[in-house]
């Protein structure tokens, strides 16, 4: 049972579409903007007094708009929606340290 499992993903990895999709946008557009998230994520053990609320505000809308290319586009991208939710959290995220920050200390 895990064999076959095995080969059909082998298979399917050696696919003309596979192909394809690796060298697509669909794909490295979506792994080039992991940095943004990932760099909010490692910024959030960082004192907030460095965090830019026009900057956050600005990823926010970005990222909002960005998920929703992401659906309505056919095919959808769910790569890409994914690594914008995952800003989306993250910008939120730093968007509370900063009220906390500023207005709540």
């Amino acid at each position: 049972m895990a064999s076959k499992f095995v080969g059909s993903m082998f298979q399917q990895l050696k696919s003309k579409e596979f192909r394809t999709y690796l060298c697509s946008t669909h794909f490295w557009g979506p792994v080039a903007n992991w940095g943004i998230p990932i760099a909010a994520i490692a910024d959030i053990k960082k004192d907030p007094s460095i965090i830019s609320g026009k900057m956050t505000s600005a990823l926010c809308v970005y990222s909002l708009l960005f998920m929703r290319f992401a659906w309505k586009v056919q095919p959808r991208n769910l790569l890409l929606f994914a690594c914008h939710f995952t800003n989306e959290c993250a910008q939120i995220t730093q968007g509370c340290r900063l009220l906390k920050h500023e207005y709540l200390n």
